[in-house]
């Protein structure tokens, strides 16, 4: 079984926004140090929200999405590379909700190592704090725009995060393989709870359905938008020898009723459940090794 490889996203604004620890309303300075303490914590995937601002309504296409500052990623990243000194943790970039002339225009500026490119229509209703009002998302990504992601990402030499919110992200990536668009292994994060028109329950049922469907050629992260469920289906995740995702965006609490004073606790928490049970943390040249093994 492979050393577990955690990704850690540290910005909780769109899902829980009362959380009074978030770092995003200190400024992006303190976003990036958040994540240098996650990855000396363990992490070894930074899942950046770099600066960003999402549309008022939605827009004549139908689509309600978010808009990239494409200077203020680059300096976003810089900061956190060079907080983390000689450890070099794989940045990849999120926000999957772009559109995707922007983001193409992104990849061509800095050649993030990994992108995250949303498999399954974007339908998010951030609905996670009773009586606030929502953010909603809309958005297609149909299979031709799927097809220009994996030729741009492919002579760009970034690797896609196939973010799968239901099954149907899943056959979309085997669609791109089988055309020859998307190399193996291809990595994949399953979204579970994570509520609107693309939700799967965050059950461990649905865990376990997931990781036994798992195309050959494919390795998973997991990502749960539920704070009472998010630990024993990760737990499960490490077990069966997937990988996992933590940090604010997913889930704010370190336990019942308590907000995490930091990412980096959120990170320590999965690295003792791991360790627990008898399963080694990657370090991020380890886990590049799991992700490109092509070119180990």
């Amino acid at each position: 079984m492979d050393k577990l490889i955690i990704t850690v996203t540290c910005d909780c604004t769109m899902a829980y926004p009362s959380n009074p620890h978030n770092p995003t309303p200190k400024g992006y300075g303190e976003v990036a140090r958040e994540y240098v303490r996650s990855v000396e914590a363990g992490a070894s995937i930074c899942h950046l929200h770099g600066p960003y601002t999402i549309d008022a309504t939605i827009q004549a296409d139908g689509t309600r999405l978010s808009d990239l500052d494409i200077p203020g990623w680059a300096a976003f990243r810089q900061d956190i590379l060079d907080g983390c000194g000689s450890t070099r943790p794989i940045m990849q970039y999120g926000i999957a909700n772009g559109r995707f002339p922007q983001r193409r225009e992104l990849m061509k500026d800095q050649r993030p190592e990994m992108i995250s490119t949303c498999f399954n229509p974007h339908d998010e209703c951030f609905d996670y704090e009773p009586g606030r009002e929502p953010v909603e998302l809309y958005g297609l990504h149909n299979r031709p725009e799927l097809e220009e992601y994996c030729r741009t990402t492919a002579a760009l030499g970034v690797k896609i995060e196939a973010e799968c919110f239901h099954y149907g992200g899943v056959w979309n990536a085997q669609r791109m393989v089988q055309k020859g668009l998307l190399k193996a292994p291809v990595w994949i994060t399953f979204f579970l709870g994570w509520r609107g028109g693309s939700y799967t329950p965050p059950t461990v049922e649905a865990m376990l359905y997931n990781h036994h469907h798992l195309p050959p050629g494919f390795m998973y992260n997991t990502s749960v938008m539920d704070p009472e469920l998010q630990w024993p289906i990760l737990t499960t995740a490490i077990i069966l020898g997937g990988h996992v995702r933590v940090g604010m965006e997913d889930n704010p609490y370190v336990t019942r009723g308590q907000y995490a004073r930091s990412n980096a606790e959120l990170v320590d928490k999965i690295v003792r459940i791991a360790r627990e049970l008898g399963r080694d943390v990657a370090t991020p040249e380890e886990a590049r090794a799991v992700i490109w093994p092509q070119d180990c």
